[in-house]
């Protein structure tokens, strides 16, 4: 009697410059408890001594050699091509893996074919009875494109006590470990590479539920992010990237007959954001926002035209009808900052 083979589940870890945390952190990944997974890291074109430690330390890892730095979006991109799986999993270099994450997270996408895509819980490495900021336990979007995660709403993360230790189906899982079917990543468009890095992944899972997958979260298996490790959470660069990238993320994937409201609403809670900035002295945060308006504005037909070629590959892959927004509809801004709310069980009740 034949035994059925596992998936071939393929680890792909995106590298630039990060000898020493491919170092501390490559030998969980190498340890993992699975029949069927190859380990491979995608070199950004890095400078450092990066690829002669992997060759020296860590032969069995394969690496995609790329010839420059194509930040996460691009040089996912290109190094997944290269790559046969059945799966990939985009792993952080700054990740502690357990050993029975990929058979725990493979085994239960085997189960429901419409499962697009799915996270592991993701706690902080520096403090592993908490959550970690990066998709924490399965993230959310609010009505004007805000994220939130079961563990953490905003800088408060909350100490994890089994409280969401329930799998359920998530607006989006994140990139610091995201499982995805590899045919399916192709698909609807990869990443887009207007991102460059922060909130791609995001609008990949987005666009998976349109086209009528669901995106999930199980907490059974964990991993231990320590986060921070490209760009730290002051990085005028970073708030750049949030504001300017949330935008074309809404633009893309809000329904037509939503975009101008929900557009407009935000644009102007980013002005208050900006004025906030300001007036407490951030003033390399005021400019990265208001240069973040200014370059989505002045890309707007670019993104548009993302927009449709988006919403073509959608309606030429789905496999049912758009999967809406899971549990919430209601402000993350009004609940945090106004109501007081720090708790994702404050604000979503079982």
């Amino acid at each position: 009697m034949s035994v059925e083979k596992s998936p071939l589940v393929a680890v792909a870890i995106l590298n630039w410059n990060n000898e020493e945390l491919m170092k501390d952190f490559l030998p969980s990944v190498l340890a993992t408890e699975y029949d069927n997974f190859e380990t491979y890291v995608i070199d950004n074109g890095s400078t450092d001594n990066s690829l002669e430690m992997l060759a020296s330390k860590f032969p069995t890892v394969k690496i995609v050699k790329l010839d420059d730095n194509y930040g996460f979006v691009g040089g996912y991109n290109r190094g997944l091509k290269e790559i046969p799986a059945d799966y990939f999993v985009l792993l952080n270099s700054d990740v502690e893996v357990s050993k029975d994450w990929i058979e725990v997270v493979i085994g239960e996408m085997k189960k429901d074919p419409t499962v697009g895509a799915a996270q592991p819980k993701i706690l902080a490495q520096k403090q592993k009875t908490h959550f970690e900021y990066a998709g924490a336990c399965g993230g959310f979007l609010d009505k004007w494109g805000y994220s939130f995660c079961r563990g953490r709403l905003f800088d408060d993360y909350e100490r994890d006590e089994g409280q969401y230790d329930e799998k359920m189906e998530v607006d989006w899982a994140s990139g610091c470990s995201l499982f995805i079917k590899s045919s399916l990543y192709f698909k609807v468009g990869g990443l887009d590479e207007n991102f460059f890095a922060h909130f791609e992944e995001i609008d990949l899972c987005w666009r998976l539920r349109r086209a009528g997958y669901k995106v999930m979260v199980y907490p059974e298996a964990s991993v231990f992010h320590v986060g921070g490790a490209t760009l730290s959470a002051e990085s005028p660069f970073k708030t750049y990237l949030n504001f300017r990238n949330n935008l074309i993320m809404m633009l893309k994937n809000v329904p037509g007959n939503q975009l101008l409201q929900r557009l407009f609403v935000r644009l102007c809670l980013d002005g208050i954001a900006a004025l906030r900035f300001l007036f407490s002295g951030k003033f390399a945060s005021f400019k990265a926002v208001v240069k973040a308006h200014w370059s989505f504005e002045l890309g707007i037909f670019k993104y548009w035209r993302s927009r449709k070629a988006a919403n073509n590959l959608v309606k030429e892959n789905r496999l049912g009808p758009p999967r809406s927004n899971q549990i919430y509809s209601g402000s993350i801004l009004k609940d945090y900052f106004l109501s007081g709310k720090r708790k994702f069980s404050d604000i979503i009740e079982k």
